[in-house]
């Protein structure tokens, strides 16, 4: 009899409660709540903390951007000041570099003046020496055609046959003229003396020297002959018999005796000298010179006779 109700037999599923399910854990003990909404549980203080949480950060990104500002500013500051510096430096080496470049033009054209100013002074110091040397060519080339002619004929047949004979007119003039008048002094005796001993070249002059000499009486001295004693710088002159600085002494061949004299009648004597040496370097063959070259320098000669019987000589004679 079917009562309504289907029989296990048939083919259905039975009841849930009919069929038996195993029970296994599989993790801790959940609430409630979770179980039904798989919620987890908060607690009431988290709860509130997750509520401030973006207020917080806010804060935080707006302190992190003040301070981003202020540091970009003071950066900025710093950057400008270190740019102002660097400009002004900048500007003064700027204007060192103008004045330096200033000096160096002014230096350089100064520099380039002055060579100009040289090289004008020097043409002109060459031209005026040139113009000189014209003139005193010309001038001795005017007195070389002025020459008395008579007395270079007599130095011409002079040189032809040169000697040491006063009878040569050449010579016989320079006697007359220059030589004699030279070496006439006060004390004659004694002046020809000296004539022969530089005619023989047997004269000496040599200087005296002061520290070596003891002090003499004047009066022990005849006319400045020592007569083998040793007079003092300033006594007598043994030629011109004037008390002066005798600072020299001449000696006639070899005679031991001494005579001291003045630094004039030395100039004198070694005028003389320097002549008669000259005509013996021509008279040996020592001077190679055409005619007209050795006549002007015995001319020349001759003036320093002239020169020295008036009294001109060097100091340091």
């Amino acid at each position: 009899m079917w009562s309504g109700q289907p029989h296990p037999d048939e083919g259905h599923p039975p009841p849930l409660e009919a069929v038996p399910v195993p029970w296994k854990s599989v993790g801790p003990y959940k609430s409630h709540r979770e179980s039904l909404g798989g919620l987890p549980e908060t607690p009431a203080g988290e709860e509130a903390q997750g509520e401030e949480g973006p207020a917080a950060t806010q804060l935080d990104v707006s302190r992190l951007r003040s301070s981003s500002m202020e540091i970009r500013e003071k950066g900025s500051e710093f950057l400008k000041e270190e740019l102002h510096k660097a400009q002004k430096e900048l500007k003064l080496k700027d204007e060192e570099c103008e004045r330096l470049s200033k000096v160096r033009e002014q230096l350089e054209q100064e520099l380039e003046e002055l060579t100009a100013s040289l090289f004008e002074e020097a043409h002109r110091m060459v031209r005026d020496a040139n113009m000189k040397q014209a003139a005193s060519e010309k001038q001795l080339k005017e007195a070389r055609g002025k020459v008395d002619t008579t007395l270079f004929a007599e130095f011409q047949a002079w040189r032809e046959s040169p000697t040491l004979d006063k009878t040569s007119p050449f010579l016989e003039r320079v006697y007359r003229e220059d030589v004699g008048p030279c070496l006439d002094f006060t004390m004659q005796e004694l002046s020809a003396l000296v004539r022969s001993a530089v005619e023989d070249n047997t004269l000496t002059i040599e200087p005296v020297a002061s520290q070596t000499l003891p002090t003499v009486k004047v009066a022990a001295v005849d006319c400045g002959h020592t007569n083998g004693f040793r007079a003092p710088i300033d006594t007598t002159c043994a030629l011109s018999g004037l008390a002066c600085a005798c600072r020299h002494r001449i000696r006639l061949g070899d005679s031991e005796s001494h005579y001291y004299i003045s630094p004039s009648s030395r100039a004198r004597i070694t005028a003389v000298c320097n002549f008669f040496t000259y005509i013996r370097y021509i008279q040996q063959g020592l001077v190679r010179q055409d005619a007209e070259p050795m006549f002007w320098e015995i001319t020349r000669l001759r003036k320093e006779m002239s020169l020295a019987k008036l009294g001109f000589f060097p100091h340091e004679a």
